[in-house]
Order: C-alpha cells, then structure tokens, then sequence
C-alpha cells in the first residue's frame, strides 16, 4: 500500500503527480479527491475533467480504480453543491469504476467525530471512514479480476 495523498491536494496537483504513483504498477488506486478544489471554487467541469483523467489513466495502467465520492457544506449554493456531489457519480458510470458515494458517510456533520474546523474527522472519526472505506476496496478487489 502506497499513501500518496497529500494535505490540501486538488486534483490538479494529483494528476501532475500520477505519472509516478502508477510507475509503481498499482493494483488498486483509491482517488478521494476534488473537496479541496471546491473549496478553491473551482469550476466542477474543470474537477471532473481532472478526475475522470485520473480515472481513465489509471485504469489505462491497469489499475482498479475505487473512486470516493465527497460532498461540500450547502454554503457554497444548491447549483454547486448538488453538480459537485453529482459529479462523483458521473466519472463512475462514465468511466465503469467503483463509486463509494460518500466518504464521511456516519462522520461529516457529527461534531463529535470530528476536528474543530468542522470538516476533518477526529481520531474516532477516522475509524469509521477507515471501516467504511475497507468495505469498498474489499468489493472492489473481489469484483475486479
């Protein structure tokens, strides 16, 4: 297993850095990626041409390929938020990936589960993402040959 998730990324800076992540011939690559773009008030478009070239890349190196589906606070407006949102199940049919649609599913909005700032799972938190998330890997390497 290779963490190559950097605090802060957005897509933009994963794909720069795919080239090398993949020259490692990844069975699985877990993209959680496009919260901090939003959050830079990136245009969804330009976040989903981004991941679904994350997507098409990594599948082109043989990679399976678990995309984590994010949401963002209702502050950033309906329109954005819900095209956001949708946008993760987009790149999955497009691309025929496995889709977690959401990966603070049981944390986000649950001050208990996470930091002060609101948007980052505590440690308790992270044990819930963590059982979460192994459920689809799990899926997803069963599924995949």
């Amino acid at each position: 297993m290779v963490n190559a998730g950097v605090s802060g990324d957005t897509t933009t800076g994963a794909l720069n850095r795919l080239g090398y992540l993949l020259e490692q011939k990844p069975d699985l690559v877990v993209v959680g990626l496009g919260a901090n773009d939003a959050f830079r008030g990136q245009p969804v478009e330009s976040i989903e041409a981004n991941l679904r070239s994350i997507v098409a890349k990594a599948k082109a190196a043989h990679a399976r390929v678990l995309l984590l589906g994010m949401r963002i606070p209702t502050n950033f407006g309906p329109d954005y938020t819900d095209a956001f949102f949708g946008m993760y199940a987009r790149v999955a049919k497009a691309e025929k990936v496995d889709l977690m649609p959401f990966l603070l599913e049981g944390v986000g909005g649950h001050a208990e589960l996470n930091l002060e700032d609101g948007v980052h799972p505590n440690r308790e938190g992270q044990k819930i993402v963590a059982a979460n998330v192994l459920k689809f890997v799990e899926r997803t390497l069963k599924a995949s040959p």
